[in-house]
Parts: structure tokens; C-alpha cells; sequence
């Protein structure tokens, strides 16, 4: 009897632990970038983060460099549930929601401590306009600022007339469209083919970009603009959010934060060095010039006006309360 006590006790803990283990709840996230990237190494950070916090309930597994869904795709694949989680730069989404592109206003926001201060007045108003497209903010980290790459010297737009110019976003191809240059959707995995193919010849990112995809090898020209600091966004399956414990939902929020806050250091960290690493490789790094500049400036005066015309008082009240600050 007491042998056969100790197989049953054994049998039910056995089944016990299987059942726990079966409890652990598998999310996929899908990122745009390379694995090298920052980007996706803080995504890796971040799944780490709530595994341990989860003590491994909930179990993520990044894919970046678009190789589950593609970076157009992303935002779609969360609404719908094909994920539950994933990231995204947020202006990729403003030509759907206006309101997504306030940290693509050139020249507004162009320090990291300035990004912060628009992010803070934008949260409340961004946040509510995704949670009706059924997803959920976790956390966001900026990019460096933007500049301009060329495979020639550019003085001024007489200088890019024709120019075929990859753009990822409404703000890019207004630019490229407004310097007289031939804007062409193309996603970051696929810039290196675009640009050794000659689909592209110019864009306008930051340093990181050019340095993941060795963009020396095609191109000859950065100039330092910080027009933005665009943002990317994790952002999770709102239906899946509310299906979580209180407890998953600490755990996956104290991630976020702490993942966001360690994102935005090392892109700030990174922003002068990969200027260094694409000068160290061939390219001139240096300024825009007095005539490009002035001409990039009117470009963006005229893109915000255009921006606080479609967002209305909701734009104007962000622009206001960060011009308060």
C-alpha cells in the first residue's frame, strides 16, 4: 500500500509538472531590423526580461530583419492576432492615423532630451489612437537623428533633381517629392539589394542604418541633418493584453520600461559612433551645407503646417504643450 501511495503521489506530481510546463504561453515577435541592429538586440533584452519576470510563463522568441513578417506588414499581423506582440517605427503608420507621425515634424525635436519631451506630451493622445486599432503601447525607443545619403556631393536641391530616393514613410517621400527626387518605397532589409540594383540612391535615415547595411559600398555621402528622432514602438495584440493576468501584465510593462529606458541610452550611446564607423570606411561625414540646409528647413516648416492641418486640435495641443515646456 505504501509503494503503491508513493507511485500515485509521483504519477500526480509528474502530471503536475507537465501540465505547468504546457501552461507556458509562447509569443512570436516580429522586428524589421537586422539581428545586429540595436534595435533588435534590446527586443532580445526585452524577451529575456519577461521570461525571467514570468519565472517563464510566457516565453518570447524574436524574429528580426522582417524574416516572419515583413516590416509593412508588422502592424497588421498584431491587429489581427496572426501575433501577439512585435515592433514598428510609428510614423510608418501616419498616413493611416495623422496623429502617428509627431515625431516626423522636421526640426521640432531634434535632441534626444527634446524627443523625450515630445514623446511625454504625445503618449497620452498616441497611445488612446492605437488602442483603437486594437494594440496596446509597451514601450518605445528613438533612433538617432536623420540625415541625408548620396552617392555624390549635394549643395542644394539642384543637386538631387531625379535622384531615385528610398522613402519608408509619408514624411520621407514629402521630402523626396520637394528636393525633386523620385521617392521609392523600400523596407531597411531590403535597402542593401535596393541600392546595389540602383532601385534607390539616397535616403534619409541615421548613421545606424548606413552602417547595418554597408551602405559605403554603393553610396559616398552622409550629411548630418537631425531632422528627427523617429521612434519605434512595441506594441502588443490589445485582446491578447486583456486575456493576461495582473501579474503578466506587471511583468511585461516593468520590461517595457526597463528595456525602453536601456534602448534609449544605447541609441545615444551608438549616435557618434557609427558616424565614426562609416568615415572609418570611405564615407564623407559632414554637415549640410548653408543652401541644402535652409532649403530642408522650409521643406519641414511646410510639412508641420500640413501635419497640424490633419491632426487639428489634437497636433495643435501636442505642439503646444511641448513649445510650453
Amino acid at each position: 500500500m505504501k509503494l503503491l501511495k508513493k507511485i500515485l503521489l509521483g504519477t500526480v506530481a509528474a502530471t503536475f509538472a507537465v501540465g505547468s510546463a504546457a501552461a507556458a504561453e509562447k509569443w512570436d515577435m516580429p522586428m524589421a531590423y537586422s539581428a545586429t541592429n540595436f534595435h533588435s538586440e534590446m527586443g532580445v533584452v526585452f524577451a529575456n526580461k519577461v521570461r525571467d519576470y514570468t519565472k517563464g510563463e510566457l516565453d518570447i522568441t524574436v524574429h528580426p530583419g522582417g524574416s516572419l513578417f515583413k516590416g509593412g506588414e508588422i502592424k497588421r499581423a498584431i491587429q489581427t492576432g496572426q501575433v501577439n506582440i512585435g515592433e514598428r517605427f510609428m510614423a510608418a503608420h501616419a498616413n493611416e492615423v495623422p496623429l502617428l507621425g509627431w515625431d516626423n515634424l522636421p526640426f521640432v525635436a531634434t535632441t534626444y532630451a527634446d524627443n523625450d519631451k515630445l514623446w511625454a506630451v504625445a503618449k497620452g493622445p498616441v497611445t488612446k489612437k492605437l488602442e483603437a486599432l486594437n494594440l496596446v503601447t509597451l514601450y518605445t525607443c528613438p533612433w538617432p537623428g536623420q540625415g541625408f545619403y548620396f552617392k555624390k556631393e549635394v549643395k542644394s536641391s539642384a543637386d538631387t533633381k531625379g535622384i531615385k530616393f528610398r522613402s519608408y514613410n509619408t514624411a520621407t517621400a514629402t521630402f523626396a517629392e520637394a528636393l525633386g527626387m523620385v521617392p521609392v518605397q523600400v523596407e531597411a532589409a531590403e535597402l542593401s539589394q535596393a541600392l546595389a540594383t540602383g532601385v534607390a540612391e539616397a535616403f534619409i535615415s541615421s548613421g545606424s542604418t548606413g552602417y547595418d547595411r554597408k551602405v559605403w559600398e554603393h553610396l559616398t555621402h552622409y550629411y548630418k541633418v537631425n531632422a528627427w528622432l523617429p521612434r519605434n514602438y512595441v506594441m502588443v495584440n490589445k485582446t491578447a493584453w486583456e486575456g493576461l493576468d495582473d501579474a503578466t501584465r506587471a511583468a511585461l510593462t516593468k520590461a517595457g520600461d526597463e528595456t525602453g529606458a536601456a534602448c534609449a541610452a544605447k541609441s545615444a550611446e551608438l549616435a557618434n559612433w557609427y558616424f565614426e564607423q562609416l568615415e572609418k570606411n570611405g564615407m564623407t561625414v559632414t554637415d549640410a551645407g548653408p543652401e541644402f540646409l535652409k532649403e530642408l528647413q522650409a521643406i519641414g516648416a511646410n510639412m508641420q503646417a500640413t501635419w497640424l492641418k490633419d491632426t487639428g486640435a489634437e497636433g495643435k495641443a501636442i505642439l503646444d504643450a511641448y513649445n510650453a515646456k
